[in-house]
């Protein structure tokens, strides 16, 4: 059995791996809410920012942030050209009416800034724990689809079609040709 040590470091790669499916996912307009498994429909949006890392051979990388609300994502899609993986993505997710945002990092999938939906807090002191329970509820609620696209993007990594259908279909939308490494 592998250590925790070991086997950060051997798969380390699968949360850049899959926030950079995210991105693709978004820019190609694919039904979410079909992968999230959700009732509800579930769109994603990229925020207000995006990390890439590129590892450069002399043990180097080459970090590149892009911040700001109408900050056009031309230098990222060039860094993926370069083979940069998304590291750190601010997203804003719809799950039907409902808006969260928040950040996930690829290296540990940390959620940060989580915002859910405004809650009714007007309510009387004795109504404080149906509060705490609505607001774990939309918590849990955003935390699941990432949990179940995260599953549905291990199960096509994983899949035989991988190299032949979606990493195609990646490097189409990156523009890569096919032969240069992306996998």
């Amino acid at each position: 059995m592998l250590d925790i040590a070991t086997a950060y470091n051997k798969y380390g790669f699968l949360g850049n791996e899959f926030l950079t499916w995210i991105w693709y996912l978004v820019e190609t307009d694919q039904d979410i809410t079909t992968l999230s498994g959700s009732k509800d429909p579930v769109t994603f949006e990229i925020g207000n920012s995006i990390s890439l890392e590129n590892n450069l051979g002399d043990k180097s990388k080459e970090k590149i942030t892009i911040k700001g609300d109408q900050a056009g994502l031309e230098e990222g899609t060039t860094a993926l050209k370069k083979g940069a993986w998304v590291t750190d993505i601010n997203l804003i997710c719809r799950i039907g009416e409902e808006e969260y945002k928040f950040s996930i990092k690829g290296e540990n999938f940390n959620v940060t800034g989580l915002k859910t939906p405004t809650i009714d807090t007007s309510s009387s002191e004795d109504e404080i724990e149906g509060l705490i329970i609505e607001k774990t509820f939309l918590i849990m609620k955003v935390i699941n689809v990432i949990d179940t696209l995260f599953l549905k993007f291990i199960e096509r990594r994983i899949s035989d079609d991988w190299n032949t259908s979606d990493l195609e279909d990646i490097r189409a939308w990156i523009q890569l040709p096919a032969k240069e490494s992306y996998s």
